[in-house]
């Protein structure tokens, strides 16, 4: 089984020794690197290159896995990736191989984990804009238009102004003008059902 091995350091004056002779003594036959690099960009010209020669059957080892990245979300995705190619995965310092059974068990808890910490921000996010609404705070995007535009623009597309010389006129996206008439016209029938 060919083990090719990848080393980053996040930056220029680190260096990459450790990691190399961790590597090597691993039997890893080609190191990729990067220098400089954070482990937060998805993309790394020596992972990219890597990822690009690795071939099913073969391993990819790294000294230790916040090497590979920084978010357990993309660990657990890329490590899936590798897994579908049929390329197995060592950390060595974490003593994770995804050829043996407790392997693929770690890297399984890894991806719950992972699901978890989405869960769990997806959560605090809601829960941030509930928050801020209940204290009359705007959230999210602010409106492409003021309300006199609004008013303007739809007074205009009901005149048949066409929809992309507004849509210019305002710097929007047509689809933004789509939205505010057909929001108009159902809040209108709102109002007429209602009375």
């Amino acid at each position: 089984m060919t083990k090719i091995g990848y080393a980053r350091v996040s930056t220029d004056d680190q260096n990459l020794d450790l990691q190399i002779a961790a590597l090597k003594r691993a039997d890893c036959r080609r190191i990729f690197t990067d220098r400089g690099v954070s482990g937060l960009r998805p993309s790394r010209p020596g992972l990219d290159a890597l990822l690009r020669r690795l071939r099913p059957g073969e391993t990819l080892v790294v000294w230790r896995l916040d090497r590979l990245g920084r978010s357990l979300r993309a660990l657990v995705d890329l490590i899936d990736t590798l897994g579908q190619r049929d390329i197995h995965f060592v950390s060595l310092t974490e003593n994770i191989d995804t050829d043996s059974p407790g392997g693929r068990l770690l890297f399984h808890v890894m991806a719950a984990l992972a699901e978890f910490e989405r869960s769990l921000i997806s959560e605090r996010t809601r829960a941030g804009m509930a928050a801020a609404r209940a204290r009359g705070l705007n959230v999210g995007r602010r409106a492409s238009l003021t309300d006199e535009q609004r008013a303007e623009a739809v007074r205009a597309l009901r005149d048949n102004c066409p929809l992309k010389d507004l849509a210019e006129h305002y710097c929007v996206h047509p689809r933004t003008l789509r939205r505010l008439l057909n929001a108009r016209a159902g809040s209108a029938a709102a109002g007429g059902a209602a009375g």
